[in-house]
């Protein structure tokens, strides 16, 4: 005999569902592990999906030591830099310090002509720093209007955090530099993203109902009934036409399978990739898929709940099958 409940269909997990406010998502970096006097956050280029022939060196599995292949995504990690150091006290803004007037942030924002010197403006008493970075992206083909994003800087103390903001104050940060704030045994990071749009759509798409009988009155592609009489009212959970897609989400724990620089080794193929081009500065390869569609805003952080199965896991990169 069937079960008399049905659970409802559609998840109420992220509600509402509307289009994100904007391309990168912003990040509590609370729960972030990362590694003290580091970057633990980076602007990358969503580039494609492809096919890896790895070695899997994992201990105890059922492939070790034999070749499989897994899918990846390519994400390219152009060069970033500092814009403005944020201090704050009891998780309020004290002072913004601007420290960059380049000439590529013009079409974001109005450039000041001059900067302060970063000595003379530090507040007296502070708790945290923060960092505003935007990310280079003539260095690719893509676009020429950078992101940005605010970053967490960790250190044991105030002044160690201090000293890491000025070190990077008028220098590009690159690639390398966050890496060194991961794990290196684990190596899985946080991809943050926008989903693909889709528009409006109906129930049947937007929250997997089922299609009623045919000979059913007043529609097929709908819930058979929206709420009682009493009380005369919508609720917010009945599955019903509306927004689908451009939702900020997280794939947790990616497994980084391979990154550097493409003058170092060059992984474009000869027409390029499809949608996106050739990549011109740093790469980055991880397990499995993310957000968004290719040239998509993806903001990788170190993992804040890694898994001891994916942190287990060991590939060595050996082939890349690229359409």
């Amino acid at each position: 005999m069937s079960k008399k409940s049905r659970p409802r269909r559609g998840s109420l997990q992220f509600y509402p569902r509307k289009r994100a406010a904007k391309l990168l998502p912003s990040v509590n970096w609370d729960p972030i592990n990362s590694k003290p006097n580091s970057i633990p956050g980076f602007i990358t280029y969503k580039v494609g999906m492809a096919t890896a022939i790895v070695k899997d060196s994992t201990e105890k599995s059922m492939t070790s030591k034999k070749r499989i292949a897994i899918p990846v995504t390519i994400l390219e990690a152009p060069n970033m830099k500092a814009y403005s150091i944020r201090f704050y006290k009891n998780k309020k803004l004290l002072k913004d310090i601007v420290v960059s007037n380049d000439k590529e942030l013009k079409p974001k924002l109005k450039v000041t002509k001059t900067l302060k010197k970063i000595e003379s403006e530090i507040p007296d008493d502070y708790d945290n720093i923060h960092l505003i970075v935007y990310s280079i992206p003539k260095q690719t083909s893509i676009k020429k209007k950078p992101d940005m994003i605010e970053i967490a800087l960790f250190g044991e103390t105030k002044e160690a955090k201090l000293g890491l903001a000025k070190s990077v104050a008028g220098k590009e940060i690159i690639l390398a530099d966050f890496i060194k704030s991961i794990d290196e045994n684990a190596k899985l990071v946080d991809a943050r993203g926008v989903t693909k749009g889709k528009g409006t759509q109906g129930p049947v798409k937007r929250f997997g109902i089922r299609l009623r009988h045919h000979k059913s009155e007043k529609g097929v592609r709908k819930v058979g009934s929206i709420g009682p009489w009493h009380p005369a009212r919508l609720t917010f959970r009945v599955p019903m036409a509306g927004q689908l897609g451009l939702f900020s989400r997280v794939n947790y724990n990616q497994k980084i399978i391979d990154h550097g620089l493409i003058s170092e080794k060059d992984i474009n193929p000869q027409h390029g990739f499809r949608n996106y081009g050739k990549i011109k500065s740093s790469y980055i390869i991880i397990k499995g898929s993310v957000s968004g569609p290719a040239k998509r805003q993806i903001l990788l952080t170190p993992s804040f709940r890694p898994t001891k199965l994916k942190a287990k896991a060991k590939y060595e990169l050996q082939e890349l099958i690229t359409k």
